[in-house]
């Protein structure tokens, strides 16, 4: 979403807000009013400047869960998603799949055949930190790290401790202590959970507008709430519009509503998703880029500032009458 906002040089006087889940193009710019662009004190800028670096907030570095409680609602997708747009803005970034014995980001990513070890590896001493990051050759600033190998159980000693000594090392590292650290949550609340939440002070709650996805995103927010993470926002993936308009979806503002979050992003429904899964080619680096994978680096571009966004009200398409709507029907 690029917000474009009216400033003048008088404070008091109203401002032109307006806003779209997709690009302003040419014909958007010219339906403001020339009386308003002709104004040699009246500029117009955009919240989302693609032609300059976000500028990161906060202490370095965050450490990012993005949960969801509910299973197949899109947070390996958005983790590798984000991940690789955050790279692409310049900064580093250490993606962690949290994900014991069901691992899929190797496989988005498409590094599925480069991880030899893990962090279970690494804490029996069974090989280094840094031969258990892999990093991406397409962008070096970042690096994956996976918790165990696939089919396996975690060990018993294997906890929340466990995985805070793993983020205080890539803290500590002598190559320097990377931006973001992205942890990629289980589904469920159960001890892959309670694991995953632990080292991370914020968290990203990916959810769907169906009423199941939302039921288990609220009860997620509150056990976030619990374990002392306050700054949460949320990712709304697989949107139609189509949908919304003829009222057969929830939309993102009645979602927004529902959970009381921050909106950091809402992803539409995409078949370019599947094709990008199957290749192990995340959308953001597609040419020419999709909706979806301009929504996921617009939604990278609001993390690094600590921003979010605001969800807009569609208007609902109205309903056919039929013959015997002339008699009342």
């Amino acid at each position: 979403m690029i917000s474009l906002q009216l400033v003048t040089s008088n404070p008091n006087r109203s401002s032109l807000h307006t806003s779209s889940p997709y690009l302003l193009n040419r014909k958007s710019l010219k339906s403001i009013k020339p009386s308003c662009r002709n104004k040699p004190n009246t500029t117009v800028k955009s919240v989302l400047q693609w032609n300059r670096k976000p500028q990161l907030a906060g202490e370095t570095p965050r450490v990012v869960v993005i949960t969801s409680g509910k299973g197949g609602v899109g947070k390996t997708t958005t983790t590798a998603n984000v991940g690789l747009s955050l790279a692409r803005l310049g900064f580093s970034v250490v993606a962690i799949d949290a994900d014991v014995g069901l691992r899929n980001l190797d496989l988005l990513l498409g590094l599925e055949n480069r991880v030899n070890y893990t962090a279970v590896e690494v804490l029996n001493g069974d090989c280094r930190l840094d031969q258990a990051l892999v990093r991406d050759k397409r962008w070096s600033n970042f690096e994956l790290l996976c918790i165990s190998k696939p089919r396996s159980k975690l060990p018993l000693g294997f906890g929340g401790k466990a995985l805070i000594w793993v983020v205080d090392a890539l803290k500590s590292r002598s190559e320097g202590c990377p931006d973001f650290i992205l942890i990629d949550c289980p589904a469920g609340i159960d001890a892959g959970f309670i694991t995953a939440i632990t080292p991370a002070n914020e968290a990203v709650l990916v959810t769907t507008p169906d009423i199941t996805s939302l039921r288990d995103a609220d009860r997620v927010t509150g056990l976030l709430e619990c374990d002392g993470i306050k700054d949460i926002k949320m990712i709304v993936n697989r949107v139609r519009m189509d949908l919304i308009r003829g009222e057969d979806m929830m939309s993102v503002l009645d979602v927004q509503e529902m959970l009381g979050l921050a909106l950091l992003g809402v992803i539409p429904e995409d078949s370019e998703v599947i094709r990008s899964t199957n290749r192990g080619y995340p959308l953001v680096l597609n040419k020419p880029p999709t909706l979806a994978g301009l929504a996921f680096e617009q939604a990278a571009w609001r993390l690094v500032e600590q921003d979010s966004m605001n969800a807009v009200m569609v208007e609902e398409e109205p309903k056919k009458r039929g013959f015997f709507s002339f008699f009342g029907g």
